[in-house]
């Protein structure tokens, strides 16, 4: 399942980077004679109530996905371990202040969190990134946060404390290192809940506006076609689910290679 993640994980990729390209149909024009027309030849997905290409909105539609939760896990993570990193290598009253503000943030539901943000800042993809990313990072900093308590009283990075290595030091060159294996996995995951939740606020017209094309978007003008032209939100859906999937598998295949119990029972 892992190699099956990955490969939906890679052609997603591609099909974001070059897909647009390729196809012959701009996401953009309109051929209002054919509107609603279903899946063909010439238009392998069929064409939208506006009569746009479907298969080339899905394809820009990835871009913007993909783009939204590259950027949304950079940042979070980047914040999550410098954060967390601190409020654990230091502890007391540093770690209790950054305790108490994630649990404040954990105490409301993200994605509610992320649409009252977008509401008040107003829909576009810049907003989108920043709400996620402002409730995004508080997941990374409880894990590093756990992993750094674990880690600062391991013999080597008292070694190094001893040998008179400054704490930057230790922290870039002992501890931060070796949380990496479980963000790794963590940042895999929360792109498929950035990706996820970035669809959800363009369904809600708090995203991606038009005549950009957005997976999210495109569905919320499709459920008002489900009897009529069902292939207008069956195909974004399709593609939506197969990358979160791919992104869970992948996820859960880091995550049993870099778990040291599994590593013993596999050796």
């Amino acid at each position: 399942m892992t190699r099956v993640g990955a490969l939906i994980v890679l052609v997603a990729l591609l099909a974001a980077t070059f897909g647009p390209a390729l196809v012959p149909f701009d996401p953009a024009e309109q051929t209002l004679a054919l509107r609603l027309e279903g899946p063909s030849s010439t238009h392998w997905f069929g064409l939208d109530e506006l009569g746009r290409d479907v298969f080339a909105r899905v394809l820009s539609g990835a871009r913007i996905s993909i783009l939204v939760g590259v950027i949304v896990v950079g940042v979070s993570t980047a914040v999550g371990i410098l954060v967390g990193s601190i409020a654990g290598y230091f502890g007391g009253a540093i770690d209790e202040a950054v305790s108490r503000v994630m649990d404040v943030l954990l105490a409301f539901p993200g994605l509610l969190l992320a649409i009252a943000l977008v509401a008040v800042l107003g829909p576009s993809v810049t907003n989108v990134i920043l709400a996620l990313s402002l409730i995004g990072w508080v997941g990374y900093a409880r894990l590093v946060r756990g992993q750094v308590l674990r880690t600062r009283e391991l013999e080597f990075v008292q070694a190094a404390r001893a040998l008179g290595a400054t704490t930057p030091r230790i922290l870039l060159a002992h501890v931060i290192p070796s949380t990496l294996p479980a963000v790794s996995v963590q940042a895999t995951l929360g792109m498929a809940g950035a990706i996820l939740a970035e669809a959800a606020l363009s369904f809600l017209g708090l995203g991606v506006q038009p005549p950009t094309p957005s997976w999210g978007t495109m569905l919320s003008y499709g459920r008002v076609h489900l009897l009529d032209a069902p292939h207008i939100t069956i195909f974004p859906g399709l593609a939506l689910a197969l990358l979160v999937l791919g992104l869970n598998f992948l996820g859960d295949g880091l995550r049993d290679a870099l778990d040291p119990a599994v590593g013993k029972r596999m050796s």
